[in-house]
């Protein structure tokens, strides 16, 4: 049974990769097959279909982000923008140890209706979370007051757009290096410190 459940995770992983880094409509189960070294019926027996297989893929994706994410909440101060930089550079981290996962990020616009509303109510709890957070840290005067679900999707847009658009960034001469990511990384905590502080 372990080696069972150690294809399909090998099946996953390999799809994470080839899904984030080419995009899902780029790569086909052949080719997630080929890279796994299984048979396509293997694949298929696992995931029936690739709609079944890029909704597993972003689930697990989903999950791993947020684990990097709350295990740096919980490592932070209750300042809230301590939380908000910890956040930030949770989610660079993951950048830079798997790049596919947040080229999965980019894929979610790009999915049919069906599987971007299964993910939408997959993330759901996460965003109300952070929403609410906000809401209460405005309340209490210690972040900037304004829509808290106005502010959590901006964050997430320009977290997200920095860390998943490297070719925009390149036109602007940053380049994909560990002392350019750091750079852009303290740029974008003094952003948002700037347009959240009270």
């Amino acid at each position: 049974m372990a080696s069972k459940s150690s294809t399909r995770l090998r099946i996953l992983d390999a799809a994470t990769d080839l899904f984030g880094m080419r995009g899902v409509e780029a790569v086909s189960l052949d080719v997630i097959a080929g890279e796994v070294g299984v048979a396509k019926q293997t694949l298929l027996y696992w995931f029936p279909s690739k709609d079944d297989l890029v909704q597993a893929v972003l689930e697990s994706a989903v999950l791993e982000l947020s684990v990097g994410v709350e295990a740096a909440i919980r490592a932070t101060s209750d300042d809230p923008l301590d939380r908000i930089d910890a956040v930030v550079k949770a989610v660079f981290r993951q950048a830079v140890r798997r790049p596919a996962l947040l080229g999965l990020v980019r894929e979610i616009s790009r999915l049919p209706a069906a599987s971007g509303d299964r993910l939408h109510d997959a993330f759901e709890p996460l965003v109300a979370r952070a929403v609410g957070y906000l809401r209460r840290e405005m309340e209490a005067g210690r972040l900037r007051v304004a829509d808290p679900r106005m502010i959590a999707a901006l964050c997430y847009a320009t977290v997200t757009g920095i860390a998943t658009e490297p070719e925009a960034l390149r036109s602007v001469g940053w380049q994909p290096t560990t002392a350019d990511l750091r750079s852009l990384r303290t740029e974008l905590l003094a952003f948002l410190r700037a347009a959240l502080r009270p």
